[in-house]
């Protein structure tokens, strides 16, 4: 059985840091990333990486500020979010596939709150 389960989701004052943690169980994934939902909102993608980590993609409105990253020793994937803005206050959801874009799996998501 596949599972995927966020951590390190919490509240920040604007311009703070977190680091999402991912760890996958079930299963193999070559692509994993991450999207979000802010309420009254579509879920958006924010970040994906490839097995190697050789490959990463973004959102413009996170690039500079996110990084993705992945341990496939510990089958987790990790989000850096450096220089935090209220407008990045949503649920953080980690995803999982064979491909990225082809999202098959996903967690149960990690609130971020980040007060101005």
């Amino acid at each position: 059985q596949v599972q995927l389960v966020e951590s390190g989701g919490g509240l920040v004052q604007a311009g703070g840091s977190l680091r999402l943690s991912c760890a996958a169980s079930g299963g193999t994934f070559y692509a994993m990333g991450w999207f979000r939902q802010a309420p009254g909102k579509e879920r958006e993608f924010v970040a994906a990486i490839n097995w190697s980590g050789s490959s990463t993609d973004y959102a413009d409105s996170v690039k500079g500020r996110f990084t993705i990253s992945r341990d496939n020793a510990k089958n987790t994937e990790y989000l850096q979010m450096n220089s935090l803005k209220p407008d990045d206050t949503a649920v953080y959801y980690c995803a999982a596939g064979q491909v990225v874009g082809a999202w098959k799996y996903w967690g149960q998501g990690t609130q971020v709150t980040v007060s101005s």
